[in-house]
């Protein structure tokens, strides 16, 4: 009998990726999908599956779908399906999560998807006796730190820049703590973004919120006789620091090839960038796809301005990135070690000019999301990462 991994989160923009490369493996799959916009999980499972056959031009085998949801002990799956599932399933790939950034109290999200949801996976291994999990954290559990931040370290001690942050390290602590594992594999992406060769995303945040702000005061301010606008905005920021994205076709393929081979379980990888986008290739790579001029860059502490001083185009700015603005200037060095060790061949596509112009492109198409809300519910629609 083929053993199944089983797959949570399979609806949102990593977890599709997955399901993708794993089948394109040949591994049999099963998911966890709950019902959603009028739509049963089959349905939702059926049609990006559909997305994916149209793509690559071929039909792909379909993962056996339990409707459940994450955030219901034991997945909200009924005797029947638990059975099935310790008779099939061998690893468990728990992918789910919410980006929500705070949450009022710990029964909503993020709280109530991340760590809750992370105990009821846990729940659900313990009593069908799966043994093997791989947990889909963040490199972000490191929080406010700064410097160096190695692949074997969690708790440091460390406050939180929100509540995202803080469950996902929560959760990870709660997996590492789970003595009834065999083994525990821990992936840490950054920021995930779209396709690094078609732009394609189903979500619309972290860098996104930066380039739709960029892109709407290029619908909004007038443009001058050669063709430009200005945008006068006051970045304070030398130039030089990280932003930690990474495409989300990478963080499959790595994860995937983690994943294929026992020699690279139960360890942890940081999923990130050796070279990482620094915040002036970012604003030119923005300045030349939108064509505007303006902004200036300065030494963060210096002549900072207040918020009775911003311009309307700083105001709005701030209005609309704050939430996710430190993570632009973070001081931060990820180790990469595990990841180079397992995976030399697989190194990050870097974020370069022509790749944030592929997914402003795809972006403006997709109306950022509001396309594919206009279309049917019998239509592919944007998802979010729990399943």
């Amino acid at each position: 009998m083929s053993t199944h991994l089983l797959l949570t989160g399979a609806t949102g923009l990593l977890g599709q990726y997955l399901l993708r490369d794993f089948l394109l493996q040949g591994r049999p799959m099963a998911v966890v999908v709950r019902p959603s916009g009028g739509q049963s999980s089959r349905e939702r499972v059926e049609q990006l599956m559909t997305r994916w056959d149209n793509e690559l031009g071929r039909k792909l085998p379909r993962p056996v779908c339990l409707e459940g949801d994450v955030a219901s002990p034991w997945l909200g799956l009924g005797w029947a399906d638990r059975d099935w599932v310790a008779r099939n399933c061998g690893p468990v790939l728990h992918n789910a999560a919410s980006l929500r950034l705070f949450g009022q109290d710990r029964d909503q999200d993020p709280w109530l998807s991340n760590l809750t949801g992370t105990t009821n996976v846990l729940e659900l291994c313990r009593e069908a006796g799966l043994g093997e999990l791989h947990y889909m954290s963040t490199a972000y559990v490191c929080g406010r730190r700064s410097g160096s931040v190695l692949e074997s370290e969690l708790d440091e001690g460390q406050d939180f820049h929100n509540d995202y942050e803080r469950t996902k390290c929560e959760s990870e602590k709660r997996v590492r703590a789970a003595d009834f594992l065999d083994s525990l594999t821990v992936y840490r992406p950054a920021i995930i973004v779209g396709d690094s060769q078609t732009g394609y995303t189903s979500t619309y945040h972290g860098l996104y919120l930066c380039l739709r702000w960029a892109w709407l005061n290029s619908e909004a301010l007038p443009r001058e006789a050669d063709g430009r606008y200005h945008a006068p905005m006051r970045m304070h920021l030398r130039g030089d620091e990280a932003c930690h994205v990474v495409p989300v076709d990478w963080v499959s393929s790595a994860a995937v090839h983690l994943m294929s081979r026992p020699e690279c379980r139960g360890r942890t990888y940081h999923l990130t960038q050796q070279q990482p986008l620094t915040s002036l290739e970012l604003e030119e790579a923005l300045r030349e796809y939108l064509g505007y001029y303006g902004p200036t860059f300065a030494e963060p502490d210096a002549n900072a301005v207040t918020r009775d001083e911003r311009n309307e185009v700083e105001d709005s700015f701030h209005a609309m990135v704050a939430p996710y603005q430190h993570y632009w200037n973070l001081n931060l060095d990820f180790d990469m070690r595990n990841l180079q060790e397992a995976a030399p061949h697989l190194p990050c596509p870097p974020i370069d000019r022509p790749m944030l112009h592929r997914l402003l492109d795809f972006a403006i198409r997709d109306e950022w999301g509001r396309l594919r809300k206009k279309r049917s519910p019998r239509q592919p629609t944007a998802d979010v990462a729990k399943g």
